[in-house]
């Protein structure tokens, strides 16, 4: 019975030899299509950052030259050397590095707080209230601007950092975003932490945030990239030329030197460095928690 139950089986057609080398990817339209749209959304989000690049490091004579070139004939540091003497860059640094980080903190903290309450809690009126908040992201920015800088005006705050920082504290979107996250993660955490004492303080500082890293580092920084490009509201509340933010700044300098494209490109590239250094050091930590968010919200 052994000889016979051995010859069958390796007589069976369904034995096949292991394949050897590199298995070959299998070419399909979806994936073709889905790399070619791809590769043509970063060439069209890269061109125009290498164009400014460019332009930032011709002589101010050929950035109008016909017919246009790509590479400079003769580069030059001229525009930056021009902007930094023109202003006081150094102190538009600080001032939207300290700007950018309070906001960031203070957002992160309140959206924190607000997410948990309503992801968490019950009372009275939530789901209204929540609808408010969710209301607030249809609002325009701009509609606030005077009642805001007559709220700063009457506090004192206006030239100051936190007349900059705090109308930008509220976000609806980072609550309505962390909210859903946290809607996500099992309430068996909550409970075996309710279990050993922690109170709601410490299950939100101790558990629910120590969970939520990834997408708590991905808000934090949009958070940090929109407080650094907000023009509008730095520009309203600030007339002191030692407390205006990057983009206020450089658009003054652009002002008193009239059109000079290389100038201006050039303080378009100072004005976006900080941003592409803290994305390029935070980029999957970004990655990781807007899918996180995806999968749990």
């Amino acid at each position: 019975m052994t000889a016979v139950l051995e010859s069958a089986t390796s007589a069976s057609p369904t034995t096949r030899p292991a394949r050897s080398g590199p298995v070959k990817p299998r070419w399909t339209f979806a994936g073709t299509a889905t790399t070619v749209g791809a590769v043509i959304l970063a060439i069209v989000w890269v061109v125009p950052l290498l164009w400014a690049l460019d332009t930032s490091l011709k002589p101010e004579p050929e950035t109008t030259r016909a017919p246009i070139t790509w590479f400079p004939h003769s580069p030059t540091t001229e525009a930056y050397r021009s902007v930094i003497a023109q202003g006081d860059l150094i102190r538009w640094f600080l001032n939207s590095t300290v700007v950018s980080i309070l906001v960031t903190a203070l957002t992160l903290v309140v959206s924190v707080l607000a997410a948990y309450g309503f992801s968490r809690t019950s009372f009275p009126g939530r789901r209204v209230i929540f609808g408010v908040i969710i209301a607030g992201i249809l609002v325009p920015p701009q509609v606030l601007i005077v009642p805001l800088f007559q709220e700063m005006t009457r506090l004192g705050l206006v030239d100051t950092y936190w007349g900059i920082v705090l109308p930008q504290v509220v976000a609806p979107v980072m609550v309505f975003v962390l909210k859903k996250f946290f809607d996500g993660i099992s309430r068996d955490y909550e409970d075996a932490a309710r279990v050993d004492g922690a109170s709601r303080w410490r299950i939100v500082w101790s558990v629910m945030v120590p969970m939520s890293r990834p997408i708590l580092v991905a808000v934090g920084i949009f958070t940090f990239i929109g407080a650094w490009n907000n023009f509008l509201w730095p520009f309203i509340v600030t007339t002191d030329p030692s407390m205006m933010t990057i983009p206020v700044g450089l658009a003054n300098v652009q002002g008193s030197y009239g059109l000079r494209y290389a100038q201006i490109m050039a303080s378009a590239v100072l004005g976006g460095l900080p941003l592409l250094i803290v994305y390029a050091l935070f980029q999957r930590n970004v990655v990781r928690g807007v899918g996180d968010a995806g999968i749990k919200g």
